[in-house]
């Protein structure tokens, strides 16, 4: 296989539960040296979050995958002094530490920068490590209250919070992006700049279009379930096997389809009332009526063909073990067994292909699984390491 692009990279990180464990395991993928430092004997609370991979946390084995784990007491003198050896050899410092944690530890950006001056230091926090909210906690769910996004989330009767971790996902693909950009920096300047993103502000973005539909229109984008705010038709209806499908109308070309090949219904085209994209959702009631008409006279099989004939895209409402046979998935073969704690299981390769390269994919380690060969290659010998874990140091 070709070298990774990333590989002689080291990044050392002392992380927990999504965020950065995420931001990490992408730089891993592309080969990087990912040294996850953990507390001893507990490690990453993520690690107990549930146990239904094999014993293993589904959180943990998604996130952590290709990374070596060292156990340290970062709050003993001689843990400090083995994080600072590995400091002084590593190119990226990534941490999600509790609001002020880092900063007592003396493991905050400028901190760090003063001491080596080619690290990279990334800070995952909450709310920012400034400003009014920097000393609160956070987690997901509150990231997406505070950024409104429960509110749009969910139906007219009821909200609800995105099934995945969207604000950690998002803030961990922005530390990712974010030191893949100071790295180019560091290698064309020679300057190392740190890189800090928030939960709160990396959800935030992507907020952008319902806060500016708020802020012009005077009133925010109502709650549809599947259903959408600014497109008409949009949404999952029941077909007459019960089977829901789900599909939407982008233009107006699609719009004339729909009409002459799905509904049957070609004097529509010319209905004042369904003229514009901005008429259809005025008068989605009515349209939807329409809609659902015609699915009821339909088995799913038979939507989905006519929807493909007319050019409109469409999808099957999947459960997740339908997504876990997908066809795409399968037919393009991107599943793989992946080593973890006591056994073997399925992984998805990661999203990007680079022409020329392939993807690592190694194990997903034990609590401390390679603390004795990191210390070793630090120059401790034997005795001292039983001495560190005596003293419980890791």
């Amino acid at each position: 296989m070709t070298e990774l692009p990333l590989s002689g990279i080291t990044v050392v990180s002392v992380e927990q539960a999504v965020a950065a464990p995420f931001a990490t395991r992408q730089l891993a993928d592309l080969g990087a040296r990912v040294i996850k430092v953990e507390r001893p004997g507990e490690g990453d609370f993520a690690r107990r979050y549930d146990t239904t991979v094999q014993g293993q946390s589904s959180y943990f084995v998604w996130l952590n995958r290709s990374k070596e784990s060292l156990t340290l007491d970062l709050k003993a003198p001689r843990g400090r002094e083995i994080l600072e050896q590995l400091l002084a050899g590593a190119d990226v410092f990534v941490q999600n530490l509790a609001p002020g944690a880092a900063a007592r530890l003396d493991l905050d950006a400028a901190s760090l920068v003063a001491r080596h001056s080619r690290l990279i230091p990334c800070t995952i926090s909450g709310y920012g490590t400034t400003g009014p909210w920097a000393d609160r906690k956070a987690y997901d769910l509150l990231v997406q209250c505070q950024t409104g996004l429960v509110s749009l989330t969910g139906t007219a009767g009821e909200t609800a919070r995105a099934g995945v971790s969207v604000a950690d996902i998002a803030a961990g693909m922005y530390a990712y992006s974010g030191v893949l950009t100071s790295l180019y920096t560091r290698a064309v300047s020679g300057v190392a700049r740190p890189v800090e993103v928030s939960l709160f502000e990396a959800l935030a973005e992507w907020m952008n279009q319902p806060a500016y539909y708020t802020r012009f229109s005077g009133t925010q984008p109502p709650r549809l379930g599947t259903q959408h705010a600014t497109i008409a038709p949009y949404g999952a209806y029941p077909a007459a096997d019960g089977q829901e499908v789900l599909f939407s109308i982008q233009n107006e070309r699609e719009w004339a389809a729909l009409c002459e090949q799905f509904l049957k219904r070609p004097d529509l085209v010319d209905d004042p009332r369904f003229a514009t994209g901005p008429d259809r959702v005025a008068h989605r009631d009515a349209l939807n009526a329409l809609v659902a008409e015609r699915f009821r006279q339909l088995d799913s099989r038979e939507a989905e063909e006519l929807l493909d004939a007319a050019g409109i895209a469409n999808a099957g409402v999947n459960d997740v073990a339908q997504f876990l046979d997908h066809p795409v998935l399968r037919e393009r073969n991107r599943w793989r067994d992946v080593r973890i704690p006591g056994g073997t299981v399925p992984a998805l390769l990661p999203p990007v292909d680079l022409a020329g390269t392939g993807h690592r994919m190694d194990p997903v380690p034990a609590v401390g699984e390679h603390t004795a060969s990191i210390l070793a290659e630090l120059g401790h010998g034997a005795a001292d390491i039983e001495r560190l874990r005596a003293d419980h140091v890791v």
